[in-house]
Order: C-alpha cells, then structure tokens, then sequence
C-alpha cells in the first residue's frame, strides 16, 4: 500500500459518495478537493458545516434530521478521508456504538473500528498510523480500534461493551463482507447469550444509577448518564435488538414488545434529551453532558421559555425535562422487565402461588390474576402496593402487571378518592412494615400517588433554581420520609442520636410520615406554601378518618416545619427569652419530638451540604434547652440571675485545681456585663478566665482550640480580649477571610473597664472542621495579633475566586431589619449571594456608619447566605432612627451586588 503524498486529484480517484447530505456541497468539496491541500479543505468544510448545523438548531429544526445528517456528514468526510489513501479487499472502515446508530451530537465520540482480514500482516499499519492522524488533524475526535476478524470476535467475547458495539455497527467504506462474517460469529449462540448478556447490561445500568445516587433528579442532571437519561433508552434499544436480532427499535413495532404509547414516549423522550444535549454540547464547545446551571439559563431562553409571576423560565425548562427523564424511567422499568421474562421464561411455566382472589406469585414477582382485575377491583391499584410493603420477599412486579396499572391508573378519579375502602387502604401505606419509600416510589414512577393526590401530582418534576434545594419537590418530600424510617435503624443511632431516640418513642410514626409527605406540597402555588400545604394536609387528615386532635398536630407540622431550623440558625438560642418563645410556639413535648424529627429529616434531605455538625449541634442545643424549659414550666425559662449565679458557680469549681482563688476571679468577673454569662458555658468561662489571671498585659490576648461544647461541634472556637478596641470584629473577619475561615457564629462583649471580649466559632473553606495541628493554631493566632495592630488601616480583602456554580445566581441582596424588646438589640437580616470576604465587607460598612455588633448568626445555604446581626449603637442602644436604619441597609444592598455584578463581568 502506498499512500498518496500529493493530494491534487484525489477526489476523482474514488466515486461520489452515495448519500447527499443537504447540509453539504459534495460537488464543490470535490472540486477544492482536487486543488488542495487536503487538510485545509477538510477543516475548512468541518468549520462551515458545524455553522449551518447550529444556526438550524437555533431556528428549531427537527433535532433527529440534524442528528442523522450529522452522522451522514462525518461518513462522507471519512469516505474521503479514507480515499487519500491505497487500500486493498481484506479491510473496512466500520461505524459503532452511537455513530454506528447514525446518532451524532456536536461534540460526540466517533468511534470506529477498522476490520481486517485474518490475514493481513503489517502492510496497513502506517496507512492507519497517517489515517487518525490525518482525522485528529482536521478536527474529528475519532475513537479507533484495528483488529483482525480473530481478534474482533475474542473481544467481543470477552468485553459485554465490544458486543454492545458491534450490535449497532455498520460498514462505511471497504469490504462490508467482513463485518457480515463478524456478526454471523458474534451472534448470541457463538458469543453472549441472551441471559448473560441481559444481566450484564442490567447490572451496568445498575452500577450507572448508582453513581448518580439512583436519581435523574439532581440540580445538574447529567443528561447521558442519570437514571431516565439517554443511557436509558439505549440499554433498551440494545437488550431489544440483541434479543429480537433486529438493527434498529421500530422494526419491533407490532410484535407485542411495547405499546403504540410507549414507542411515543420513548420516541419523543430521547428527541427531547437529544435538543438538550446537543445545545449543552453547542453551548460548551466540548463533550460535556451535565446540563449545568449557566446552561439551564442560555438553553431556556433558546427553547422560548418565559418567565411568570409563578415560575422563572429556566423552571419551566426543568419541569419539563425532569417529566421526561420520569417517563423514560418508567419506561425502561417496564420494558427490562418484559426482556428479562422473555429470556428467562420463555420455556418455563414458572412457579405460581395465589396470594387472594387479585394477586398472585410468579418466580417471586407480583402479579394479577386477570387482565381484567383493575377493571373489576379499582381499589387493587392501591392494595398490591400495601401487600409488597408487608411482604419483604415479594421480589417486585411483572412486567406485564406494570403495564395494566399504567393502562388503568385514569381509573382513580373523584369517586375513587371518596371511597371509604379506598382511603382505608391508602391509609395502610403509612403503616408498612418493609419499603414504606420504596413502595411510595414506585407509586410516584407508575403514577398511582400523583393520580390519588393531585397536589402531589402538580410538584413532580417541579424544581426550585438554587443550590439549596439539591431535588424536585417530589424527590425530595420522599427523601424526608425515606430519612426519617433511617432515624429507626440501629446502625444510624450514632450519626442521629436525637433523632433515633425520638422516631423508636413516637406515639404514631404515621403522622410524621404524613406530614412529611405534605411538608411542601404547596410550593409553586404562590404564597406560603407551609400554609397551602397545612390546609392541604389537614383536610387529607380528615377525610381519611384521623382524630381531631392528629389532624391538627399534621396541620402544625406542615405549618410550622420551617420553624426549629429558622429559630436555631436565625435568632440567639444562647438568649432565655429565644427558648421561652420557642417554647411557648411548640407547647408540649410530642409536639417538640414530632417537629424535630421532621426538621431532622428536612434539612438532611434538602441538600447533603447543608447538614453538618454545626448545624446538628445548634437543632440539639434548641431541642435540649426547649425539652428543660418545658419541663420546668414557662414561667422559670427567664430566670436571667439565676442563670448567671449557676454559670458562675460551676465555673468556680472547675477553675479549684487551677490556683486560682475565688477572689481573683471575682475580680476579673466584676466589670463583664451579665450578657457574658448567660451566652458563654461554664467550661468556657473557665477556660478563659483562666487565661485572663495568667495575661498580665493589655496586649491582645487570642486563645484557639477546638471547641468544648457538644452544641459547637466540629468548629475550632477563637476568643479575643482586646484593650480600647470597638471594631475587633472588622480585624477578625478581615484576617479570617484571608485565612480562608468561615465564621459561623460570633459573639462580642464590652466590659466596664473598656476590654472587648469576642468568641468565633469557625470552620474552613469547605465548612469542615479545621486540622487543630499546634502549629495551625499558631499560624491563626499570629495572623489575628498582626491584624489586630490595623483596625482602622486595613488593606483591600484577599480576592478568591467564587465557584463556578454561584455565579449563576445573581439574587438582589436582602435586607430586613428591626428591634428586639428583650435583649434590647437591633436584629438585622441579610440575604445574599454568597462570597468570599461577605462578613468583612459588612463589618467595614458596620465600621463606617457607627454601628456596634454583638452577635451574629451566620448561615450559608446553598448559593446564599443569610446572615442574622445583633446590632447596637455606639451608645449600647438599638438604633431608633429609621433614617439611620435606611442607610445602613442601602449600603449593604450597595455594596454587596456591586461585588456580585464585578464577579459575573469577570
């Protein structure tokens, strides 16, 4: 073979290619072809087609014609391609896997195999060598493989993927003989039977949804590979074509493997992902498969989705696609199914045994008795999901029983939902033994749950656009559940101490599991969705037949299922007055235990991130501090003085075996204000009382370690006693966002005798625990000492980058102030995107306008912060001019969305 070094006049060596591809001038690529040089016409021509491809898709052709006549284009640049060189009869360029289906996205993998004869040699291997070189060169990212028919036929003997390949493959250009030959030595008698080879997909599709957490439903789905994807379909397609020994799906059309409908669904699902995909793929300029944040935003504006008083655009997009990737599931559930009892059973009667005169037993899974059982027994759509629930060796459902409740499901309709027995049985849901999530889910993915309570219905697929919220509203409400029957399992009693003791002591586990189900129901209405959601719920409650008093502890649940979170990370629960309100709000201890367990449950189905130790530790102290002021009675919750004298009693025994005598402490106890004792624990006091008799100095005096109090796990605690001081805090938030610290919580103290003393209880970048590695805790102090000699000098804050992901939400800060009566403190709330140096920008402003702060609350959640200040004025006063008030949060609006729009410019 010799290779053809002068390009002029090759294209008249080989005919036209067969297939005129209407995005492509063959006639005048072959003219500029024959005048060269040949990689630039090839690139050249790449370039301009790839243009004609995208202005097409933007006008909003038919996604499959782009997608085939891309396939059809890159067969013609490789017909060519191949024809730059001199091949003999005993080699052929083959088309497989996707490409091999004539499927081509922007940026997919072409992947092509050169099938040779047994015979072969060595005589093309630097034909080949030049050939992918010459296709990297121009542009295709080509996967290639070259192998004889021997060695072909081994791997696809011994690789489940080589044979998945070749199942879809076609010859392009050479001896389409061999590749004939090659099948007819693959095929599923000579190479992979049946069974093997279904379990061999099965289990690959098992280990894909398992890295994807078994949910397509994620903020940033990845559209190839999350259950319900792309994917999806192709293992049908596969598993359908090795069995049938078809080429291609429709060719099945009439054979009883799937319905008229279903062959819709499957059809218009993928068409749907394939746009998505191919505008990730356009927009990206790569291979990329995650339908990102910033491209959720750029490919809703493209489909001509808008935004509504109700939802943004970009919501709407979503809704639609997380539906898809729902139905596309489902599909696939029952059409893997239906494969896996042809090739299993398909010689066999099966074992039977009668379960009632509606279900019965084959091989383990169930099924009905008759086609006509749903017809004659409505209330059988709800009863064989309670007797899997309460059977734990049921293996799951026929296929062909999957069908008949998808066929059936329009039968649960208004009569249906009024029926006594109906709602009895649905009521035994709740009471299942085994599974109780994995039967709601399959309610949920055959759409028996949306049909029998439509408010459900309307949150499937509904998504919320921020990083907060990780699921659908319906992913997520089974989440909450599936958690909370976690709280009852020994091996989780370490992880959720309060949680496992609540759930094993809980009169009725039922209404918790209720009012999970209910707790955002509401959303997507307008309005509050906890109130939507509690009337939503209390009627439920009572048309199923509950007692007053559990339809009204539901109601409060749903209601009220914001309330321990807000309370703990937004107000001061070191403050008597906060736990006597909270309370007073909760009222008993079953209405404290059944809220905190749905709290619990909540927050750790919202987002993975959001629970931490700091987190679990703040929801404990609340429900630690609640439980004793309920025992005690309200009326004892408030004894400011009583607390003090027991704080600084227990401090006095643990400093005995320090030398240091009850008079010296006393002494540097006499100028602190009561606030200092009844925010800070005995262990601290202690500790840094201690500290304070050793530091014979007014040089600031910085101690660090990990923190004492079973309320502050995980996070390091840093407290600071600085002379004449009023801005500390500005330092340390300074110094600490160069250090790349998270300040979680803070609290500030003034002294009589004009010390500042300020705890900060901090976490680091990742919101992790900090290595308490000595040398670490030297580095921070230093760091804070040489800070501390600025305030009032500072120099401008270390600028890190702010992640990929935040940048997609430019929420306008928000602020809401006002002034607490009890503590005699101005609370100020700010809400904002999240960023690095936040703190210190808003303890600068603080410092500018003559503001003092306490305290503070600091919450991240997701993409936003919301950050709680207790605020004073230079005189220790809330601040009562609302002029004052005015301009403190314009300036903070100010300057955090002018940082937020330099961010997204960059």
């Amino acid at each position: 073979m010799t290779t053809s070094e002068n390009t002029q006049g090759t294209a008249d060596l080989c005919p036209e290619y067969p297939y005129q591809p209407i995005c492509f001038n063959q006639g005048r690529f072959r003219e500029d072809l024959a005048v060269g040089p040949a990689l630039q016409v090839f690139k050249s021509t790449i370039l301009g087609v790839n243009q004609h491809f995208e202005l097409r898709f933007r006008e909003g052709e038919e996604i499959r014609d782009l997608v085939a006549e891309r396939a059809a284009f890159v067969d013609l640049l490789l017909y060519y391609a191949w024809n730059q060189f001199d091949w003999g009869e005993d080699i052929a360029l083959v088309a497989v896997g996707g490409y091999g289906r004539s499927e081509l996205l922007p940026h997919s993998d072409i992947d092509i195999l050169v099938l040779l004869g047994n015979k072969v040699g060595s005589k093309y291997n630097q034909g080949l060598q030049d050939l992918v070189a010459f296709l990297w060169d121009i542009g295709l990212k080509v996967g290639s493989s070259v192998r004889t028919l021997k060695e072909a036929v081994k791997f696809a003997k011994e690789d489940v993927t080589v044979a998945t390949n070749l199942i879809e493959s076609r010859t392009i250009i050479g001896n389409s003989k061999l590749l004939v030959e090659l099948r007819q030595l693959t095929r599923p008698k000579k190479s992979w039977s049946h069974s093997k080879f279904f379990k061999a997909k099965w289990e690959e599709q098992q280990e894909r949804h398992k890295k994807h957490n078994d949910t397509g439903n994620d903020l940033e789905p990845n559209v190839k590979n999350s259950p319900g994807g792309l994917r999806d379909t192709q293992t049908v397609n596969w598993v359908a074509k090795y069995y049938f020994g078809v080429f291609t799906i429709r060719q099945l059309e009439g054979k009883d493997f799937f319905t008229e409908e279903e062959f819709g669904v499957l059809r218009s699902g993928e068409a749907f992902l394939w746009r998505i995909r191919f505008g990730i793929h356009m927009l990206s300029g790569r291979p990329e498969e995650r339908l990102l944040f910033e491209y959720q935003r750029e490919l809703a504006k493209m489909f001509g989705y808008v935004d509504t008083d109700k939802c943004l655009a970009v919501e709407r997009l979503m809704y639609e696609y997380y539906r898809v990737v729902q139905a596309i599931r489902e599909l696939n559930d029952v059409l893997l199914h239906f494969l896996d009892e042809l090739i299993h059973n398909k010689h066999k009667r099966g074992r039977l045994r009668q379960l009632d005169d509606k279900f019965q037993l084959r091989d383990g899974y169930i099924e009905v008795v008759s086609d006509k059982t749903f017809d004659e027994h409505p209330e059988a759509l709800l009863e064989i999901f309670v007797v899997m629930g309460n059977n734990p060796d049921i293996l799951g459902l026929r296929a062909s029983t999957i069908r008949l409740i998808r066929d059936r499901r329009w039968l649960i309709d208004d009569d249906f939902r009024q029926n006594t027995k109906n709602r009895q049985t649905f009521m035994k849901v709740f009471d299942i033994e085994y599974g109780l999530v994995t039967q709601l889910t399959r309610m949920k993915r055959y759409g028996i749950l949306g049909r029998y309570l439509p408010a459900f219905g309307k949150i499937i697929g509904q998504m919320q656009h921020d990083l907060f919220h990780r699921y659908t509203v319906d992913a997520h409400s089974l989440l909450v559940i599936q958690n909370m029957r976690r709280f009852t399992q020994p091996e989780e009693e370490q992880l959720f101490p309060v949680a496992a003791h609540v759930m094993n002591h809980l009169q009725k586990p039922a209404l918790l599991y209720i009012a999970g189900l209910f707790h955002d129901i509401g959303k997507g209405r307008g309005g509050d969705h906890s109130v939507l959601g509690a009337v939503d719920a209390y009627q439920f409650c009572v048309d199923h037949g509950l007692r007053i008093h559990e339809c009204r502890l539901v109601k409060w649940l749903v209601e009220k299922h914001l309330l321990m979170s807000y309370v703990s990370q937004k107000q001061d629960i070191s403050e008597p007055g906060v736990i006597h309100g909270f309370a007073r709000q909760v009222g008993d201890q079953m209405h404290l235990d059944y809220l905190y367990a749905l709290t619990v449950a909540d927050m750790c189905g919202t987002n993975p991130d959001i629970w931490n130790p700091w987190r679990a530790s703040l929801l404990r102290q609340l429900y630690t501090e609640t439980k004793a002021a309920l025992r005690r009675g309200f009326e004892d919750t408030v004894d400011k003085q009583g607390i003090i004298d027991e704080k600084q009693h227990l401090s006095l025994l643990k400093l005995s075996g320090r030398s240091i005598t009850r008079e010296q402490a006393i002494a540097l106890w006499k100028n602190m204000g009561d606030e200092y004792f009844v925010r800070e624990s005995h262990v601290d006091i202690a500790w840094q009382t201690s500290a304070l008799a050793k530091h014979q100095s007014d040089e600031p005096l910085v101690l660090i370690r990990k923190s004492a109090k079973t309320s502050r796990q995980g996070a390091t605690q840093i407290f600071i006693r600085v002379k004449n001081a009023q801005h500390v805090f500005i330092a340390v938030a300074t110094c600490l966002a160069r250090l790349s610290l998270n300040i979680l919580d803070a609290s500030v103290y003034s002294s009589a005798d004009d010390y500042t003393l300020d705890t900060f209880y901090v976490l680091d970048e990742n919101f992790e625990p900090l290595d308490d590695q000595p040398e670490n805790f030297a580095r921070i102090e230093q760091s804070l000492k040489e800070e501390l000699k600025l305030v009032g000098e500072y120099s401008e804050l270390v600028q890190r980058r702010t992640p990929r992901q935040l940048k997609q939400f430019p929420i306008p800060t928000r602020t809401r102030i006002s002034n607490d009566i009890v503590t005699g403190r101005t609370v100020l709330e700010v809400i904002s995107p999240d960023r690095p140096g936040l703190l210190a920008t808003i303890a600068h402003i603080f410092m500018e306008l003559g503001v003092l702060m306490q305290s503070a609350k600091i919450s991240t959640l997701g993409e936003r912060v919301e950050d709680v200040f207790f605020i004073t004025n230079i005189d220790n006063s809330p601040l009562s001019d609302a002029k004052a008030c005015e301009d403190l949060q314009t300036e903070i609006c100010r300057q955090l969305d002018f940082q937020v729009k330099q961010e997204q410019n960059q």
